[in-house]
C-alpha cells in the first residue's frame, strides 16, 4: 500500500504523544515529549510556555524535528518549521489543538502559554515490520514549510 498524506495524516492523527528535537543557542540538542494536534495539510500544532527552554530554542532557530509513533516498530519522522500563528490562523490552530486536547482550553489562560504550528519540510514513514515492511519519504515546498 502506497504511503500518501492522507495515510501519514491518519498515522500521526493516531497518536498523542511525539518527541521534539530543537537546538539550543549553543548548538546543543534539546528534545521534550509534547502533545500534539495533526491537521489534515499534516500540519502539527503544539502548546508551550513562553518560559520553556523549547520556546527559546524556537525563537532563534524555527528548524525542528518530530518523532511520532514508535509501537510496532512503526514511525514518522519530521522536520519543519515553526512559527507562532495570530488571528484566524491561531484560532484554527486551537481548534485543531483543542479537538485532540479536551483539557487544552484550561491551560489557555495560563500566563505565558502560546500555541506553535509546524509545516512539513520532509517526512519519512517507516514500517521495519517483516510482512509490511516500508519506507517512504516525503519533501514539501520550502516556501510552504517556511510559512509563504
Amino acid at each position: 500500500m502506497a504511503v500518501t498524506r492522507e495515510r501519514l495524516y491518519e498515522f500521526m492523527n493516531a497518536h498523542k504523544l511525539a518527541v521534539l528535537a530543537t537546538v539550543a543557542m549553543d548548538g546543543s540538542p534539546q528534545a521534550a515529549v509534547m502533545g500534539i494536534a495533526v491537521t489534515p495539510e499534516l500540519e502539527i500544532i503544539f502548546d508551550t510556555l513562553r518560559s520553556t527552554r523549547k520556546y527559546r530554542n524556537l525563537r532563534t532557530n524555527p528548524r525542528v524535528a518530530f518523532v511520532i509513533g514508535g509501537e510496532g516498530e512503526v514511525t514518522v519522522q519530521y522536520e519543519g518549521i515553526a512559527e507562532e500563528p495570530a488571528d484566524a490562523e491561531l484560532r484554527a490552530c486551537k481548534e485543531a489543538y483543542f479537538a485532540k486536547w479536551p483539557d487544552g482550553p484550561q491551560r489557555e489562560h495560563w500566563p505565558g502559554m502560546t500555541y506553535i504550528r509546524v509545516r512539513p519540510a520532509w517526512i519519512r514513514y517507516s514500517d521495519f515490520n517483516e510482512a509490511s515492511r516500508e519506507i517512504a519519504e516525503m519533501t514539501f515546498d520550502a516556501a510552504n514549510a517556511q510559512g509563504a
